[in-house]
């Protein structure tokens, strides 16, 4: 009886986590039409779900930074409660944190295009920037 009381505890507390594997990531990021834009390849875009999220759709790490991409709620999503955001790519954070990643794909479209491009994000410009990332995109 205590070993299934820890189960149903233990699947409780990771229920929230929806992680996707590389390859769904890769063919969602096709789809989007994200590769090329701004010389980034594909491999740039999967290299940085990785590194944001380990590809957990779910992850609202900090109280600003919302799903695979991390996407901040200052400037691209609303949660309601960041003072002074703005929402440029109108849509609901909460949007944001499941396993259909296409508005976030959308969403890293219209960041991408901003001056920064992928430089916005920590985790693509330590990880990233200027490495091999074929190891991203293969067999997908």
């Amino acid at each position: 009886m205590k070993i299934c009381l820890m189960i149903v505890v233990a699947a409780a507390l990771a229920g929230n986590s929806w992680a996707l594997d590389r390859c769904s990531v890769v063919r969602a990021i096709r789809r989007g039409g994200l590769a090329g834009i701004k010389g980034y390849s594909l491999g740039d875009f999967v290299c940085l779900a990785y590194h944001a999220s380990r590809y957990d759709t779910s992850l609202h790490r900090s109280p600003t930074e919302y799903g695979i991409f991390q996407i901040n709620s200052y400037w691209w999503c609303d949660d309601g409660k960041t003072p002074g955001r703005k929402n440029v790519c109108r849509i609901p954070c909460r949007n944001l944190l499941n396993t259909n990643i296409a508005d976030d794909v959308k969403c890293v479209k219209r960041i991408v295009s901003d001056p920064n491009g992928l430089a916005a994000w920590e985790p693509w410009k330590k990880y990233c920037r200027g490495k091999n990332l074929s190891s991203y995109v293969r067999g997908c």
